[in-house]
């Protein structure tokens, strides 16, 4: 009989064993959202233009640290030459940080030159429903300062721009009469989180600075809108209204009337929400377009 209860408990025991235990569930305090700007990104995208100012100097650079070199290597001749190349070194550093405060200051004064480029458009109707959206989504950006400008054009497109200190919201009258309001808050969105991201400084200077269409696109940085989408449509919770918008500018074609047509737009293009509006044909392998922008979202 007690051979049989200690069986009987032993089976017990080993059924009990079998039971999955309970694990409690810990958390990762590094891990942080891939939709959500890092530190780094937005670090990454501020130091652009210093980066582009410095490589765009190299050769320059080179040749006032050698000249700097030689002096100081000339202590042996004339004591004080090394003297002269500190000095030299030291007007060189201060050359240099003039040279990229003239490119920052160029970006910040874009807003001003584009409010004179364009008119005014809309109905009063069509400004108290763009302010109310950017009240709604300013906070959740962390952007404050956006005064909204409709602009009277026939194409579909819209950007946030440096104003001083503050940002300056353009949306043409186009986008405001044919976009639903989900569609409007998904461009505007995507335009605050450029801002988010850091990358509003160098699509400005990149804007604003008289640099060739390839230097351009290096300082502003190819497949910064594709991101700025994720950002987004992370923050309002439904890609589908942003990827609504897309579709609307993807199947509209650039008027010959619209600012949009003019070489003018080619200066500011990466400043824009439809980098790429004036392009004849849709093509798949560049981020930037609009097409490609809109599948991504209809995926999520």
């Amino acid at each position: 009989m007690a051979t049989k209860q200690r069986s009987r408990q032993r089976r017990s025991n080993s059924s009990r064993d079998r039971t999955p235990h309970y694990v409690a569930p810990v958390l990762d305090p590094t891990w942080q959202s891939p939709y959500a700007p890092s530190g780094a990104e937005r670090h990454a995208n501020e130091r652009a233009v210093r980066l582009f100012v410095v490589r765009k100097r190299m050769p320059q650079t080179i040749i006032a640290g050698v000249v700097a070199l030689a002096l100081v290597a000339g202590v042996f001749i004339v004591p004080w030459m090394p003297g002269v190349g500190v000095v030299v070194a030291l007007l060189y550093a201060w050359d240099l940080r003039r040279s990229l405060a003239g490119y920052e200051r160029r970006g910040l004064s874009l807003g001003a030159v584009m409010l004179d480029q364009f008119e005014e458009g809309g109905t009063s109707k069509d400004r108290q429903r763009l302010i109310t959206v950017i009240d709604r989504l300013a906070a959740t950006f962390g952007v404050n300062g956006v005064s909204a400008f409709i602009v009277d054009d026939p194409g579909y497109n819209a950007a946030l721009v440096p104003n001083g200190d503050d940002f300056s919201l353009f949306v043409t009258s186009a986008m405001m009469r044919d976009f639903e309001l989900i569609e409007l808050e998904g461009v505007v969105a995507h335009c605050l989180a450029r801002q988010r991201l850091g990358q509003l400084t160098r699509e400005s200077v990149a804007s604003a600075t008289p640099l060739s269409d390839e230097n351009r696109r290096l300082l502003a940085g190819a497949g910064m809108a594709y991101r700025a989408d994720e950002v987004a449509a992370a923050a309002i919770r439904y890609p589908l209204g942003l990827a609504g918008a897309l579709r609307k500018c993807a199947s509209k074609q650039v008027p010959r009337d619209s600012f949009f047509a003019t070489s003018k737009f080619n200066d500011w293009r990466w400043i824009w929400f439809d980098i790429r509006c004036d392009r004849a044909e849709r093509d798949l392998s560049d981020l930037d377009d609009v097409e490609i922008r809109a599948l991504a979202l209809e995926e999520w």
